[in-house]
């Protein structure tokens, strides 16, 4: 059974900086996609960031967010710094079964169960 387990989503002022962790287990991902995705109050999920070999990110987060792997432990990370209110958030962990870079939350065969971000002015 495929679990992807989320941490360090909190309570941050703005300027501030958090560190995302998701965890996979019940196999490999190490060739396939893995992505962040966040879904504010009310609003729709949005793509944050995936990576495959080369990291993608959405417009708003470029220079102020890492996406990061390490296959060894099966593990993607998401630094942010520079935290604005706008990315209050729930977070996701996602995952595909292949490759390629793909923005909408349809693609992802896998998801954990999501870490709450807030930001404080």
């Amino acid at each position: 059974q495929v679990q992807l387990v989320e941490s360090g989503g909190g309570l941050v002022q703005v300027g501030g900086s958090l560190l995302l962790s998701c965890a996979a287990s019940g196999r490999s991902f190490g060739g396939s996609t893995m992505a962040w995705f966040r879904q504010p109050p009310g609003q729709e999920r949005e793509i944050v960031a995936a990576i495959t070999m080369s990291p993608y990110y959405t417009a708003s987060v470029k220079g102020r967010f890492t996406i990061s792997r390490d296959n060894d432990k099966n593990t993607v990370y998401l630094q942010m710094s520079n935290l604005r209110p706008e990315d209050t958030a729930a977070y996701y962990c996602a995952a595909r079964n292949g490759g390629g870079f793909y923005t909408t939350p349809r693609w992802y065969d896998y998801w954990g169960q999501g870490t709450q971000v807030t930001v404080s002015s």
